[in-house]
């Protein structure tokens, strides 16, 4: 039987009093690692609970999610919008340049909390968007199904206290809220979106579902907001735990800064007038300072304004007024879920934990542009209300490419402006902070990454049924300053989402988008010369397009992928 006498080894240093303040060597941090591994993978295997002696040693992990946050956005990005304590962040940690995630939340999601590709966790669609030939198949059941073991999940077994609150989007059935994923404590959003306040408002004035611990809530606290509540959640649910001697993991999942638009008052008006130079201004000025600090290269290719969008100087001056007042409540957005996430930083250096904490940070994919048809009990009518409780403001398209800054569209898209999102890694175990890495990652890394800082192995089997191997790679070397990269160059990455398709290997990205979009026909770029995807070389390079889709079809056939015979972001022809 496992006890809990200490057997790890110990360091002398300052702050050994307390988990927060202990800081290791790297060679130290290298034994502790394959000793913790060892004694988490006897738990999981042995259904025990690991040694509380080397729970102590673990860092705590924290998992921050931003919904719908572009590219460009944060100031360590490039943005001009006000982000002080994500830049702060970026400079105690790693920017990831070249993050993969999927092209949409829920998708995007179960690979966050899995590592595994969303067609074998369930979301191969998103369970609103299912087409009729994928309803019920394996893969598409629209939820996170029980072949994939969460992270959750495993660190709980592994002797982590495990949180969640914000948006939740994989399964509301009682079997597939966080509760019955691994978390011990949640308020959570069901759904993929809705009102940040305490009505509850979906799309269609619908009540959108909570949970609170496992249990349905029938109502929210009069005055609530979304990012402050979800961030106050966090913070109780750490400090109701911090003494029993265990590390956390907490996965914090904003809404922000998905629409609708509604910041509280502080920030309503806190960008007012900053974009009346319009979105094409605002846009080419983000492109420079991104090349100015290495988050894109120099002379970086744009993908240009889409056709359907007018040039700034040729909308009427109501409708400029109208555009810029969206993409002031945008920022405003932004920058609350920035002073919150200020706010846990705060709490967490105040309490001794934020040196012993390892701190991700990322958009679930890239920005909204789409517009959503919304009415009664909606009221956009008056331009004074907007951003207020009953308003339902979005940015739309033209914002949108700002915020993806010169890459190409918008959520929804396998384009680089639909699924690469920034990402920072911060905190324990990051060597040399403030580097910018162009390293390939993926949004499957992010469980590998975790489970291997925890010093958890992943099983082949969990609660007495097999699961799906992980298929990301830990981004450890990187952060640790051990390698540039964890990729090979001929090692790829296949994806799919609403029939729209690509494969990323190295430098080169094979992409097939379906018409309006893109020509319904492979295309290849070469994304470290052109990020926009302006110049298709699948003409000029016909040996690496037939290998690319040679590893196309191998994704398909080892994930079970099913292409929609319907979808949202194609054009039906004829």
């Amino acid at each position: 039987m496992l006890t809990s006498k200490p057997f790890l080894f110990s360091v002398d240093r300052a702050g050994a009093g307390t988990r927060g303040g202990r800081t290791e060597a790297g060679s130290a941090k290298g034994l502790r690692r394959a000793l913790q591994t060892g004694l988490t993978s006897l738990g999981l295997l042995l259904g025990l609970t690991v040694a509380s002696y080397a729970q102590d040693q673990r860092p705590n992990i924290l998992l921050i999610v931003a919904d719908d946050m572009g590219y460009s956005d944060m100031g360590a990005f490039g943005g001009e919008i006000e982000t002080p304590n994500l830049d702060e962040l970026a400079a105690h940690g790693v920017r990831f340049t070249q993050f993969t995630a999927s092209a949409t939340c829920s998708p995007s999601r179960s690979m966050m909390l899995t590592g595994t590709d969303n067609h074998v966790a369930g979301l191969g669609n998103m369970a609103e968007m299912m087409a009729p030939n994928q309803a019920g198949k394996p893969g598409y059941e629209g939820f996170l199904n029980d072949r994939v073991a969460p992270i959750s999940a495993l660190l709980q077994a592994a002797g982590y206290n495990t949180f969640m609150a914000g948006k939740w989007h994989m399964g509301e059935e009682p079997d597939h809220i966080p509760a019955a994923r691994g978390f011990i404590r949640d308020l959570a959003l069901m759904p993929g979106g809705g009102s940040h306040l305490e009505d509850m408002w979906g799309l269609n004035g619908e009540r959108q579902p909570y949970t609170l611990n496992g249990q349905p809530l029938a109502a929210l606290r009069p005055g609530f907001d979304s990012s402050i509540d979800y961030t106050d959640a966090i913070i109780s649910n750490i400090e109701e735990f911090r003494n029993d001697g265990k590390p956390f993991f907490a996965y914090l999942a904003y809404q922000a800064p998905h629409d609708p638009f509604q910041p509280p008052f502080n920030w309503r008006d806190f960008y007012k007038g900053r974009y009346d130079q319009g979105y094409d201004t605002t846009r080419a000025d983000r492109i420079a300072r991104m090349q100015d600090i290495g988050i894109v290269p120099e002379n970086s290719t744009v993908f240009p304004r889409l056709p359907a969008i007018p040039a700034w100087a040729d909308l009427s001056e109501d409708e400029r007024r109208a555009s810029a007042r969206k993409m002031e409540l945008y920022a405003g957005m932004v920058s609350h879920m920035d002073e919150q996430i200020g706010r846990l930083m705060g709490y967490l250096k105040s309490t001794g934990e934020y040196d012993n904490t390892l701190i991700v940070f990322l958009s679930d994919n890239g920005p909204e542009g789409n517009m959503w048809t919304v009415g009664p009990p909606w009221d956009n009518s008056r331009i004074e209300d907007w951003g207020r409780a009953g308003t339902f403001v979005q940015y739309g398209p033209a914002w949108a490419q700002v915020s993806a800054g010169p890459l190409r569209m918008f959520k929804g898209y396998m384009s680089e402006g639909g699924i690469r999102t920034p990402m920072i890694v911060a905190g324990d175990g990051v060597v040399n902070p403030g580097r910018i890495s162009d390293t390939v990652a993926h949004v499957m890394d992010v469980p590998a990454t975790i489970l291997d800082a925890a010093g958890v192995a992943h099983p082949e089997t969990f609660g007495g049924k097999p699961v799906a191997p992980l298929q990301g790679r830990s981004l450890t070397p990187v952060i640790e300053g051990t390698s540039e990269s964890v990729r090979k160059p001929t090692d790829w990455i296949g994806m799919e989402l609403f029939g729209n398709r690509a494969v990323r290997m190295g430098d080169w990205k094979l992409l097939w988008l379906c018409a309006p979009s893109g020509t319904g026909e492979w295309q290849l770029y070469d994304l470290k010369n052109d990020p926009g995807e302006t110049r298709d070389l699948a003409a000029e390079q016909p040996e690496i397009t037939t290998r690319l889709i040679g590893h196309w079809e191998e994704y398909v056939q080892a994930n079970n992928v099913i292409l929609p015979d319907t979808s949202p972001v194609c054009r039906r022809p004829g």
